[in-house]
């Protein structure tokens, strides 16, 4: 701009003196006359070059404000000429962009969720009530009047009411939990009495299964914890509950573990079990997602054990992990806040 100006000033001091050596003597040389034509182009390239810079910038504003005001963590539309206007445009166009793309993959991931979620709802729903219809065509086509079967396919449509009503009230759980409703009773309370209350109530299915549930130790003093006493028993509940489903044919163990760090207490339930793909380990918490569709399927379960046992330590303020190897077992752990 500064050298545009120059030559503007040094062609109109030339011109000038041209103009003027003509009025003073009446007459011009040749380099008079040469002069005042090329002092007219050069004046009007500078003076074009002028305004059509001024017309681009004012284009480029234009293309830099409008991208600026598209991206909503940004409120500042003001220019800084002193840089390099088209690579700073091209940048913001390139980070707009580059944002646009991160969105639309976010909403692909979302969208794929849905779809699956959908589906495997309307698999686990219809499981049951297919059942039922199964039981009641049944007792209808002549099986009421044989007091063996009606009773045997009465009881059968009855675990399948319970089971499906068992989905549906976990499904509200979660909403529940996600949207913030639901309410948690807070107390203090001792961690491992509740524990081995869990272990005697499973001792049978464990048994089954050839399942030993354990602590890792004997705990002589309580282990006092700040939490929901009823939603804890629930996790420790679920996650029992899972090491015996998933656990190898000829059996294994489960370990309950407590260790004291800082102001909380971490739990671990370990088990020797299957164990868990690496690829499998991100979605382990997905609703309905199931390592293994068909071992699941007899295992029984709601497919949302895991679920509500993130979303409710979550509630508590922490959060839930996991490390597995498959073959050689699976450990979830979780913190909850300690007392004393």
């Amino acid at each position: 701009m500064a050298l545009k100006c120059a030559m503007l000033v040094a062609g109109a001091v030339l011109l000038i003196g041209a103009i003027s050596e003509y009025f003073v003597y009446g007459k011009t040389t040749w380099f008079s006359i040469l002069l005042f034509p090329a002092v007219a182009g050069i004046s009007s390239f500078v003076f074009v070059s002028f305004f059509i810079q001024q017309f681009i910038i004012a284009k480029i504003r234009l293309i830099y404000k409008t991208i600026r005001s598209l991206k909503k963590d940004s409120q500042d539309l003001n220019l800084n000429f002193s840089r390099d206007l088209l690579k700073e445009v091209n940048r913001e166009v390139i980070d707009w962009a580059d944002d646009q793309r991160k969105e639309i993959e976010v909403l692909k991931e979302k969208e794929n969720f849905r779809r699956e979620f959908i589906g495997n709802l309307a698999h686990e729903i219809k499981t049951p009530i297919f059942a039922i219809q199964g039981y009641i065509l049944t007792l209808l086509e002549g099986g009421m009047n044989d007091p063996r079967i009606n009773k045997k396919f009465l009881e059968k449509a009855s675990r399948s009411t319970d089971r499906m009503v068992a989905m549906i009230e976990d499904l509200d759980s979660i909403s529940q939990l996600e949207s913030g409703k639901l309410k948690l009773y807070q107390e203090e309370f001792d961690v491992v009495a509740l524990a081995q209350d869990i272990i005697d109530s499973l001792e049978m299915r464990a048994k089954e299964h050839n399942v030993t549930l354990k602590f890792n130790k004997k705990y002589d003093k309580p282990i006092l914890v700040h939490a929901d006493p009823n939603r804890i028993s629930q996790v420790l509940s679920n996650l029992l509950v899972n090491s015996i489903n998933y656990a190898k044919p000829e059996g294994g163990e489960t370990e309950i573990r407590f260790f004291d760090i800082d102001e909380d207490i971490l739990i671990e339930v370990a088990d020797n079990g299957i164990g868990i793909d690496q690829k499998d380990i991100p979605r382990i918490f997905e609703r309905f997602f199931r390592v293994d569709k068909h071992r699941s399927r007899h295992t029984g379960g709601s497919g949302l054990g895991l679920s509500i046992c993130k979303h409710i330590i979550n509630a508590h303020g922490y959060t839930m992990d996991v490390r597995s190897t498959k073959g050689i077992g699976t450990t979830f752990l979780f913190p909850l806040k300690k007392v004393g």
